[in-house]
């Protein structure tokens, strides 16, 4: 008690203060025991309990766990919380496991790869005559020139083969007749025609 407290009690008059010094003896002895009754056993201070919601949060002052404790009717019943922090390390540390393994398996692949590359280079070149130029295209197409006739500069395209245009005409052809195949196909199934 602080000083200006206990000034404030000597200056109340006597019968109040006796009222008041057996307020809390009344409730020790009354509530105070129903209470103790009440609630789940402390285990020689094992456990602290705070009043909650649905009855009591009791932590085990030893393991760090938290859990609620509720009284059904037929006696305190309590349930461990699912703790995230242990199931967040956990998650941790496996990841953490699995990086230090990538990364040792990554540093034997260099160090594999570092072995290939010097058993290729004490091979020396394998393909002789190697040219920069790419190969000719078997399909090859006649390019515009460039030619002066007259004075003045003409371009001359070259036209395509009457074989070309067979080859693209009958292209043609086939996909205009699958087109009308298609069209009329849906038109005798939305008619009900049957004929499939």
């Amino acid at each position: 008690m602080t000083l200006a407290t206990l000034d404030a009690i000597s200056a109340r008059p006597a019968s109040r203060l006796l009222r008041l010094a057996a307020l809390p003896v009344m409730v020790g002895l009354c509530g105070g025991g129903a209470l103790a009754q009440s609630l789940p056993d402390s285990e020689n201070g094992r456990y602290t309990f705070t009043p909650s919601a649905e009855g009591v949060m009791r932590l085990d002052t030893r393991t760090g766990k938290v859990s609620t404790c509720s009284d059904k009717g037929n006696g305190w019943a309590c349930y461990v919380i699912a703790d995230e922090r242990a199931a967040f390390d956990a998650e941790i540390g496996r990841l953490q496991g699995d990086n230090d393994r990538l990364k040792k398996d990554a540093d034997a692949l260099k160090v594999e790869n570092d072995s290939l590359k010097a058993q290729l280079a004490q091979r020396g070149p394998t393909v002789s005559g190697k040219i920069e130029e790419s190969m000719p295209k078997s399909d090859k197409m006649a390019t515009p020139e460039v030619t002066t006739k007259d004075g003045q500069r003409k371009l001359e395209i070259p036209l395509p083969s009457d074989q070309d245009v067979d080859r693209v005409m009958g292209f043609i052809e086939r996909a205009w007749r699958r087109l009308i195949e298609i069209a009329n196909r849906i038109q005798r199934e939305t008619t009900g025609d049957g004929k499939t």
